[in-house]
């Protein structure tokens, strides 16, 4: 099942850049034989639109072409929260279900647009707090590394 982060705005070189690089590549390497990845980030430009809502559809637009028949995971302050053996399960239930492709989006400053949330069949969220977005990229492919480490039966210390 291949694996898919797409985000609004781009990483510049740095250490955010470099951890979701060393997490992807950690995938990468392990998750094959558990039929899963590769992990692809893509990203898309920032909306130059006046309003929010003209921001928010252009880059819902955007990303779910980016995304295309993926089964969408939308990333959200208002979503469930739940812990990394349950979504270690839920990843494996979609890839033992048949699921070709798995896009986690993250939308950009003024959250996601409404094609979106009605497309989305899981809204996921790091709390109610607010995170950078480069952070957020990064819990999120730090996150499916530890799902493939735990579906691979690395013993989990929190089990």
């Amino acid at each position: 099942m291949r694996l898919m982060i797409c985000a609004v705005g781009r990483l510049k070189a740095g250490p955010e850049r470099d951890l979701v690089a060393r997490y992807a590549e950690r995938l990468n390497a392990s998750a094959r034989s558990l039929a899963l990845g590769p992990l692809d980030i893509v990203e898309i430009d920032e909306s130059r639109a006046r309003r929010a809502e003209d921001r928010k559809a252009e880059e819902a637009d955007k990303l779910l072409a980016a995304a295309a028949s993926a089964v969408i995971v939308a990333l959200d302050e208002n979503g469930a929260s739940p812990g990394s053996e349950a979504f270690a399960a839920r990843m494996a239930g979609w890839r033992d279900g048949g699921t070709a492709s798995l896009a986690f989006l993250i939308g950009g400053a003024d959250g996601h647009g409404d094609a979106i949330r009605s497309r989305a069949t899981l809204t996921l969220s790091f709390g109610k707090m607010t995170w950078p977005h480069q952070i957020v990229r990064i819990l999120r492919a730090e996150q499916l590394y530890r799902a493939t480490t735990i579906i691979a039966g690395h013993p989990y210390h929190r089990a």
